[in-house]
């Protein structure tokens, strides 16, 4: 079974500690790659939490850092150990953002903007394997089922009764309009989208075509927030061959301005709910003008 402890955190507070004791010793990632004989590349990518780090590089990096206390160095240890661990997401092979599944597992609240589609967290499954199935093409069924699967279970944040995730999404006009797989699966799709915002810990509203131009017209994004004061705010931007995650503070200032417009921007929750109702209804009369 997969351990309940999160590898992406883990990682990731391991490397804010590990930046934070590099910068007490006024060193650059460069000098601390000299003297353990590896690449400045490793060294970031250790202290950006997107590379396993191991129980032997926590020590030499320690007595890099003339780390003295132990408890201190056997924390940061098992923090390595505990790092390198499973999340129930690796029980599906190699998933591309396993990272970014990892920090949502984790997150405390999500803000996201979906330009051409439905939120992840809160498609059918039907929606999901049309998505899916349309933007990769290629893939087999049998890799088709495992993303939607990992979808679906993604869901189980928005389900959880005693820690749910706090959800905000804004949703361009255009992901309603955009008929996936046939009429009836959007009819489900938007129907259950409204159900979905009725839940306490989910606002959803939508930006119409009549907006013109915004700040999210450069495309999807979501900001992540965690419980843990000690985990920066994290903006993921999903790209096709690889993934962006901006941690800098005047980065996740800079988008968070952005969503506040795009909210203020966008309709209110139920003038968003009548919205999609009537999209709803246009598909089911064969009709979306």
């Amino acid at each position: 079974m997969a351990s309940t402890v999160n590898p992406t955190v883990r990682r990731r507070r391991l490397g804010q500690e590990l930046r934070r004791l590099r910068e007490q010793k006024n060193m650059t990632a460069e000098q601390v790659a000299e003297r353990l004989l590896v690449s400045q590349s490793k060294i970031s990518r250790l202290e950006n939490g997107r590379r396993s780090i191991s129980q032997r590089d926590v020590r030499d990096l320690c007595g890099v850092y003339e780390v003295e206390d132990e408890r201190v160095v056997e924390s940061l240890m098992q923090m390595a150990k505990d790092s390198r661990q499973q999340g129930w997401w690796h029980a599906f092979g190699d998933i591309p953002y396993s990272v970014y599944i990892g920090l949502e597992t984790d997150a405390e609240s999500l803000r996201v903007y979906e330009p051409q589609i439905i939120p992840g967290l809160l498609q059918t499954r039907g929606y999901a394997e049309a998505v899916i199935r349309g933007a990769l093409p290629e893939s087999t069924p049998a890799d088709i089922d495992k993303r939607v699967t990992v979808r679906t279970r993604r869901q189980d944040r928005i389900k959880d009764e005693e820690r749910p995730l706090r959800l905000w999404a804004v949703i361009d006009e255009g992901a309603l309009r955009r008929e996936v797989g046939n009429r009836q699966l959007m009819i489900e799709q938007l129907e259950h989208l409204v159900e979905q915002s009725h839940l306490p810990h989910v606002t959803v509203q939508v930006l119409p075509f009549e907006m013109g131009a915004h700040p999210g017209i450069s495309g999807h994004y979501a900001i992540l927030e965690f419980p843990d004061t000690s985990d920066s705010s994290v903006v993921y931007i999903e790209g096709v061959t690889s993934d962006l995650y901006l941690e800098k503070a005047q980065d996740v200032a800079k988008y968070s301005v952005m969503y506040e417009h795009l909210r203020a921007q966008a309709l209110n929750v139920e003038q968003t709910r009548d919205f999609i109702s009537d999209i709803a209804k246009k598909y089911a009369g064969g009709d979306q003008g």
